[in-house]
């Protein structure tokens, strides 16, 4: 695929985040074997990247999707480990607190992943409230890789001037950033800041990570069964172009791969995994991402910001 004058390798990762949600996926670990064939067919179907992490899983449950990821890695080949990368959230909870307050939850996410873990990011930033909280954590995390732990730094829900101001603090330590995750998609709020920091991972080499593709499934809601059409212009493109006979998610999936984006996209069925990997068989054109570009900026309703996400 062509990006900026290049050619660039598609990539897309598998979102883990309702595997182990009770509250908002209905998670039922009488279906873990479903979620096994979903992790052995995106395997099998060229996905490169799974992205968890430590509080996804609810009440009791919670590291529950490390640990499922930590058993099927138990049963993967030597060969295509090698291939995949894991990333995990490590989440900057207020009594997380000082240089090492990530050290234990690091060392119970290794455990849990049962030692493959390639990325370690910080879930969410804490400018708002405590911003020399993150600081502190980030600076635990690159103690942890000076002490020979092998993994690389990301952050998530990270806004262009607070990522900024951290490249140039792991640049003190002589560490870097491998990746920046934020929500992006054709629904997705407030893209004019979303595109400074792809501006700024794309400057610096940094993998940029976009998470609910999908606008939580929103876009794959078939039009002509939504009630309220006025609410469903945007998916009637979706739609039109769903009309050379790929689904409405491979559209949307497209969009982000377009502009050298890796979509992590939530999945729990082999069906959906086989759907979406159908996306590394084609690609838009010009004028149909132009199209995208031009109802997503006319569109009305987004999905709500993520009152994590920093300035």
């Amino acid at each position: 695929m062509h990006y900026l004058n290049r050619i660039v390798k598609k990539r897309i990762g598998l979102g883990t985040w309702s595997w182990g949600n009770k509250f908002f996926w209905n998670y039922k670990s009488a279906n873990d074997d479903d979620l096994r064939e979903t992790y052995n067919e995106a395997l099998k179907r060229g996905f490169d990247l799974i992205d968890t992490a430590d509080s996804y899983g609810t009440g009791n449950l919670q590291g529950r999707s490390e640990s499922l990821i930590g058993k099927f890695l138990l049963d993967t080949p030597t060969a295509k480990k090698q291939k995949i990368q894991i990333a995990t959230k490590l989440a900057p909870y207020p009594w997380r607190l000082g240089n090492r307050a990530f050290s234990k939850p690091f060392l119970q996410s290794l455990e849990r992943l049962n030692n493959k873990l390639d990325i370690v990011q910080l879930h969410w930033s804490t400018a708002k409230y405590n911003p020399w909280q993150e600081l502190r954590l980030l600076n635990n995390l690159c103690d942890l890789k000076d002490q020979g732990f092998d993994f690389q730094i990301g952050l998530s829900n990270i806004g262009p001037q607070r990522l900024t101001k951290l490249i140039n603090y792991l640049a003190k330590r002589d560490h870097r950033l491998k990746s920046v995750q934020i929500q992006f998609s054709l629904l997705a709020p407030d893209l004019q800041k979303q595109y400074q920091v792809k501006n700024i991972c794309e400057e610096n080499e940094i993998d940029f990570f976009a998470y609910s593709p999908l606008s939580f499934g929103i876009l794959c809601i078939d039009p002509d069964k939504d009630g309220n059409k006025e609410n469903s212009f945007i998916r009637n493109v979706l739609f039109e172009i769903y009309k050379r006979a790929v689904s409405q998610a491979q559209v949307a999936i497209n969009w982000c791969c377009y502009q050298g984006a890796i979509p992590l996209v939530g999945m729990r069925k082999k069906s959906q995994v086989i759907d979406v990997s159908n996306v590394f068989k084609w690609n838009l054109s010009r004028d149909e991402f132009n199209l995208l570009q031009e109802v997503s900026k006319t569109s009305l309703k987004k999905i709500p910001k993520n009152p994590f996400s920093s300035v």
